[in-house]
């Protein structure tokens, strides 16, 4: 049996089919998303809580362990880095012929409004994150900048490298496949090394609550540009909190009355095609400041 409280181990097995893998079936191509698949997309220990159907009881804990929601997130994060970027370097998943397979690129830089008269306006904004020409559609990253707030706070000394690799491989996107395969493993060298660091953080109170705090900084917050990043960033700050809740280093009582500001991101997020990058910002930042009052 797979032990799945091993957060790598639980991470390959739910991204085969919540990601993509490439054994047969396992890849979900653009054209299956034409016929009605959902956009895709991933976040370990949310969907672990929405789909538990055991109780975490003293006997659980005593075989098991208490479950740390703070170290599966941050590890569910480079998995699903790491993932994507091992499909991408295949190039029979990462073309359909001479065309780019369009399942690894941010959905919504292409499925935008059209509009065929004199109200169209461009609503696309330069993220300081991909280093791309305005026009070309980016790659999917939410999960990249996740990944970089997490490292900035539990593995400083390898940020700076996440950082400069992941802007290589925008920029490297737009000069072709071969420089985009290249920077592709070297970000997913350092993907895998934060995948490990982190497997081995028990991510105390206050390196979670610095964690919630980059998410809605200038330096991450400014690459909220997408609807894509924006829904992982509240999932993240939602899946951060209740972490807390369950290691009792915040109470119930109190995480309750913060549930509506919090609740305030996702309704920044509902809807897809009303998403407004500003507005989205300015309710992640009041959720955070409410939770940095716990602190």
């Amino acid at each position: 049996m797979t032990d799945l409280t091993n957060p790598k181990a639980r991470a390959g097995v739910c991204l085969d089919c919540h990601l993509s893998g490439d054994g047969q079936g396992q890849f979900v191509k653009h054209s299956i998303m034409a016929a009605g698949h959902p956009r895709v997309s991933f976040e370990m220990d949310l969907f672990s809580t929405l789909q538990q159907h055991w109780t975490e009881d003293a006997d659980y804990a005593q075989r098991k362990g208490k479950t740390n929601a703070m170290r599966n997130w941050a590890v569910g994060q480079a998995e699903a880095v790491k993932r994507s970027l091992t499909l991408f370097s295949q190039p029979g998943l990462a073309m359909e012929g001479v065309f780019p397979e369009f399942y690894f690129y941010d959905c919504h830089s292409c499925h935008r409004r059209i509009y065929d008269n004199s109200d169209g306006a461009i609503t696309a904004q330069a993220n300081p994150g991909r280093p791309i020409q305005a026009g070309m559609p980016p790659y999917n990253d939410e999960n990249m900048i996740m990944l970089l707030a997490a490292a900035r706070v539990a593995a400083p000394d390898l940020a700076g490298q996440f950082d400069a690799r992941s802007k290589a491989f925008h920029a490297a996107m737009g000069q072709g496949r071969s420089q985009a395969v290249q920077t592709a493993g070297a970000l997913r060298q350092t993907a895998d090394a934060l995948s490990d660091r982190f497997a081995g953080t028990s991510f105390s109170r206050e390196q979670t609550f610095a964690v919630m705090n980059t998410i809605a900084s200038d330096a991450i917050a400014a690459r909220f540009t997408d609807y894509e990043g924006a829904v992982q960033s509240v999932m993240a700050i939602d899946t951060l909190l209740n972490g807390l809740v369950n290691q009792g280093a915040v109470s119930e009582g109190a995480a309750k009355g913060l549930r509506s500001r919090i609740n305030q991101a996702y309704a920044a997020v509902r809807e897809p095609n009303g998403f407004q990058p500003a507005a989205f910002r300015r309710a992640l930042g009041g959720a955070v400041a409410s939770i940095r009052s716990l602190r």
